[in-house]
């Protein structure tokens, strides 16, 4: 038997599709076949599967435990329940990789899966190779069990460990992702006064969609902030990998802004660290790792990207401007919106509030992350061609992902989205004058390149 994948299914840190287009059953019983595989002819024989709250998560996890079985592999089923919970099950659970079901934060016809092997990402030539298997039927055949736990009380214990917070009034919004269960016993271990929004778990996703990085999704956090004079509030994402910010005067606090905060106390602890931010962060995060005797490493966008760039340099914190951040200094390293909003309480005190610290970041004009569509098959060329231009005017461009083009007026980048048919744009500059002008260089390439980008 063999089994061909969609190729847009197969992406760079992740697989993803559109149920019943380019994702079902069939192709979650060749991926636990494939992966299956894969971990057996490394040695190993167990691995951990949890799922997200997507409607068509349960269809999915039945189909992929039923391959994974199969293949030989015994399955330590979680059940459902955020990212990061599985990430915990697959660091504590003497296993040998792990597969979460989640279609994080694209619209809920869209699922797919993260995967891990022995603690680290398994993405990038890695997936590809599964495509490869799948087509040539080059599979393992066994007889592997399922077994299912529950670990979410294990895993919010360890999210409060060492716990050394003052008492905030917060706000917290679930969006109805698959954090909410997990919200919900971890505000009762924390002090202070806690309003929740959104924590039944809801794949239809039916008060806003799950997407923190989107401002206009943080509409009823910043609501209940303002309206209960909260002292600032968090909101995730539909599988509860990245965290969202408001605080006290109902402003958002970026993702990038979310990593500039935790630096100081890392590398107090650190002296000299590395810190890894993805391109689309802001310059001023850069300069302000350096300006505390850091080392700033700017790399691809993308959570299994980080992970790895942190493990190959020894870095103890990461992230991106979507608000994926990394902590391995006192924690695993793996992207947690539940341990980062954490830390955030931890972060700050009675003289240094959240609302504080971000009066004290400095005030940009800068867009924010811009994405907008572009066909599959040519969002990747339209980046090429771009990079050729640029080349050959002699811009000043960091190619590690897409373009970063630096000029007198700031920096500007474009990428190719690694999860959505999508190119995605952003730029920075000290004033509104010159943010015009790096605007106007990033629709000059793509007019060049056939794109128009939609003006809203």
């Amino acid at each position: 038997m063999t089994h061909r994948f969609d190729p847009t299914l197969l992406r760079d840190y992740d697989m993803r599709g559109t149920v019943g287009e380019t994702l079902d059953a069939a192709d979650a019983w060749a991926l636990g076949r494939s992966f299956g595989t894969v971990i057996a002819r490394a040695g190993g024989s167990r691995i951990a599967v949890g799922y997200d709250g997507r409607l068509s998560s349960v269809m999915l996890e039945s189909a992929l435990v039923d391959g994974l079985c199969a293949s030989g592999i015994d399955v330590l089923r979680i059940g459902l329940g955020p990212t990061p919970m599985l990430y915990y099950a697959e660091m504590v659970g003497q296993v040998d990789g792990a597969i979460q079901i989640t279609g994080s934060h694209n619209p809920g016809d869209q699922n797919g899966f993260k995967l891990v092997q022995g603690h680290a990402p398994f993405f990038g030539e890695a997936i590809q190779q599964l495509g490869v298997m799948a087509a040539a039927g080059d599979w393992d055949d066994g007889f592997g069990q399922s077994q299912s736990i529950t670990i979410i009380d294990r895993y919010v214990d360890r999210l409060v460990e060492d716990f050394d917070g003052c008492a905030w009034r917060i706000g917290w919004d679930a969006g109805n992702g698959a954090a909410g269960q997990v919200v919900e016993k971890l505000v009762q271990r924390l002090p202070g006064e806690h309003h929740l929004l959104f924590t039944h778990i809801d794949g239809n996703f039916s008060n806003h969609h799950p997407d923190p990085s989107e401002e206009a999704n943080l509409a009823d956090l910043r609501a209940l902030v303002l309206a209960k004079q909260l002292d600032f509030g968090v909101a995730f994402d539909g599988d509860g990998d990245r965290i969202g910010v408001i605080d006290g005067q109902g402003r958002v606090i970026a993702g990038d802004q979310l990593l500039g905060l935790f630096v100081p106390s890392v590398l107090e602890k650190r002296p000299g660290a590395a810190i890894v931010a993805d391109v689309k962060a802001s310059q001023s995060l850069f300069d302000g790792i350096a300006a505390l005797g850091g080392r700033p490493d700017m790399w691809k966008t993308g959570h299994s990207h980080i992970k790895s760039r942190m493990k190959q340099i020894g870095s103890p914190l990461g992230g991106e401007m979507t608000g994926h951040l990394f902590f391995a200094d006192d924690y695993y390293g793996y992207d947690d919106g539940l341990y980062a909003a954490v830390r955030l309480i931890r972060a700050a005190r009675q003289d240094r509030s959240i609302t504080d610290l971000r009066s004290a970041m400095p005030d940009l004009a800068n867009t924010p992350e811009l994405r907008f569509a572009v066909a599959e098959d040519r969002k990747f060329a339209v980046i090429d061609e771009v990079r050729a231009r640029l080349r050959a005017s002699g811009a000043d461009v960091n190619a590690i992902d897409g373009v970063r083009v630096r000029t007198a007026d700031g920096w500007w980048l474009l990428r190719a989205s690694n999860t959505q048919a999508a190119l995605v744009a952003r730029a920075e500059s000290q004033d509104g004058a010159g943010l015009a002008r790096l605007m106007a260089q990033v629709d000059a390439q793509l007019h060049d390149s056939g794109i128009r980008r939609p003006i809203i």
